[in-house]
């Protein structure tokens, strides 16, 4: 055998024993003669000593680091003063054999080495050698391995759906996958088993589950991917309340065997509330600096700018802070709120007990009210803004509450809870007619549409779980009634061939008796960002593609034989 034990398992109550390890040279080191080599696997390290009378001595002058070797030898004790605080830190082996198994030339970098991120892509093996990055997937095994542990013990059955299926592009662009038994028809890679996993309700499964992947051709960001992995969950016979409890349980237990404790019950949010608190439908809350209306204090103000703005109706907000302000981080602030449609902040400081501000002149006596109200202290600082538009006034002032959170204080923790009561519909500007917020299969408030609600106004049954400021997993009550179904295709401006030809044999399912349902899917890449507190969801997954989409360890996406095209019936323009 290559090895009785790994690199992180001998301990001091193993002194005495003859084992054998095998790994990576980590380094070596040469004190007065006596080498030490630092031998790396996943599990850990130990460190291998070599005296010069050594038989194997002479084979250590031919190692180098990332060579991997196989070692035999005694576990001894480390002399008090070489005691260091790593598991095996305790113990060393004494080498009495020594066997090169692969020599590695000299790599581009070092595990754990600060370089590029296109180079660690680039070169994925070398850099899932460095610990921490093992320790990420690591992290990401176990909470699959316990959601599935969790789901299971609570009576839910994993059940596939497929990979090669329909495009229904109603959200997300589709990857297409071309056919070749019926050349000019493509499937799609699914962007989620939505419809799946409904139609596993219809057939009476009444748990499923899976842990499954997803793709979307979508522009990335860091917090996405063109495949990313899903714990998918759907339900029968259940309500809001039945799905929140369920899926609040998964999340805090998962978290727990990672060592993260989550509150005992997430605080739930209406959309709109989040809205006006924090200018966010995934607030981070540890940062505090909450939105507020401060219209009021400007009532008879004669600063025109402000003036204008409520003579047609629009609304002054704003909120406290404590950090370094001057004009020229607030010519900053007001150039990144005009790239969200604002014309620029306002802004005023208490500065040796009396207002400070570059427009204190004209707004002193609404400063002071605010000033009042805020029961301001000496450094508090109040930035505010005015606009016709409250949503991107919201909007606006919650992206620089997060902006100035993040440069200016460093939280710990974590913040979670549940954002409920989503519209039902927004207004795509780019079709030019409204569409489903989250999925056109979300049950809307049907009182809503039966008393002929605005459809800007139409509240869903949907929900989203936030944790430290991501959207970590989005569910709704699905609509198991086929004259619902129907009408909200129909809102969403689908004519009935649209409706036959996309989702016809989902309408078909909804005839023969189906269950009330719903259900949640949550982000896994995104679970585990949070858990080991990455800045990108590249970090936790083995083989990411970079921000536009190629994989720099194969170079994918890249060109197929003329032979494969004919094969499929595709020429190319």
């Amino acid at each position: 055998m290559y090895r009785t034990h790994n690199c992180g398992e001998l301990r001091l109550k193993d002194e005495g024993k003859q084992v054998k390890l095998a790994g990576w040279v980590d380094r070596i080191r040469d004190l007065g003669g006596v080498k030490f080599i630092v031998l790396r696997d996943r599990y850990g390290k130990t460190q291998v000593v070599v005296n010069p009378d050594s038989p194997v001595y002479s084979i250590v002058n031919t190692i180098s680091r990332e060579d991997v070797i196989n070692v035999e030898g005694i576990v001894r004790a480390r002399p008090n003063e070489a005691v260091t605080s790593e598991p095996t830190g305790e113990i060393e082996i004494l080498a009495e054999k020594i066997e090169i198994l692969s020599k590695s030339e000299l790599p581009p970098f070092y595990p754990g080495d600060e370089v590029s991120e296109e180079m660690r892509l680039k070169y994925r093996y070398l850099d899932l050698r460095n610990p921490k990055m093992a320790n990420n997937l690591i992290v990401r095994h176990k909470m699959a391995f316990y959601a599935r542990e969790f789901l299971t013990s609570k009576d839910f059955l994993e059940i596939e759906t497929p990979y090669l299926t329909k495009s229904t592009p109603e959200g997300a662009r589709d990857f297409l996958v071309p056919s070749r038994l019926k050349k000019g028809t493509f499937y799609a890679l699914p962007q989620s088993p939505q419809l799946f996993k409904q139609i596993l309700m219809i057939s009476g499964m009444d748990k499923y589950f899976q842990i499954v992947r997803c793709f979307r051709d979508e522009d990335l960001r860091a917090d996405r991917q063109p495949e990313f992995t899903q714990i998918d969950i759907e339900m029968s016979f259940v309500h809001t309340e039945d799905v929140l409890n369920l899926a609040e349980d998964l999340i805090r237990y998962i978290y727990s065997k990672v060592g993260i404790h989550l509150p005992e019950k997430f605080d739930r949010i209406p959309y709109e509330e989040a809205m006006e608190k924090y200018g966010s439908d995934k607030p981070d809350r540890r940062y505090g600096m909450e939105l507020h209306d401060l219209t009021i204090h400007f009532a008879n103000t004669q600063f025109k700018i402000v003036a204008d703005v409520l003579a047609k109706g629009g609304s002054v907000k704003g909120f406290k802070t404590h950090i370094p302000m001057s004009r020229k981080i607030a010519d900053e602030y007001s150039e990144f709120v005009k790239t969200f449609g604002l014309g620029g902040i306002l802004w005023f400081k208490i500065e040796n007990g009396q207002i400070a501000s570059t427009t204190a002149k004209y707004l002193e006596n609404e400063y002071l009210e605010i000033s009042k109200a805020f029961e301001m202290k000496e450094g508090d600082v109040v930035i505010l803004a005015a606009h016709d538009n409250r949503e991107r006034l919201n909007e606006a002032l919650g992206a620089l509450r997060l902006k100035i959170g993040k440069e200016h204080f460093k939280v710990e923790g974590f913040d979670a809870l549940w954002i409920v009561d989503f519209p039902f519909l927004e207004w795509s500007e780019e079709e030019n007619r409204f569409v489903a917020r989250h999925h056109p299969f979300t049950m809307p408030y049907v009182e809503d549409l039966e008393n002929g609600v605005e459809l800007s106004k139409i509240r869903a049954h949907a929900y989203d779980m936030v944790i430290n400021g991501y959207e970590v997993g989005g569910g709704s009550i699905r609509i198991h009634r086929k004259d619902i179904q129907e009408k909200v295709f129909d809102i969403i401006g689908l004519t009935k061939e649209e409706m036959e030809e996309k989702f016809g044999f989902f309408l078909e399912a909804l005839k023969y008796g189906v269950p009330p349902h719903g259900g949640i899917a949550f982000g896994l890449d995104r679970l585990v960002t949070i858990a080991v507190g990455a800045d990108s969801i590249r970090e936790v997954i083995a083989f990411p593609k970079t921000s536009s989409g190629t994989c720099l360890l194969t170079n994918a996406p890249s060109t197929v034989s003329q032979k494969q095209l004919e094969e499929l019936g595709i020429s190319l323009r």
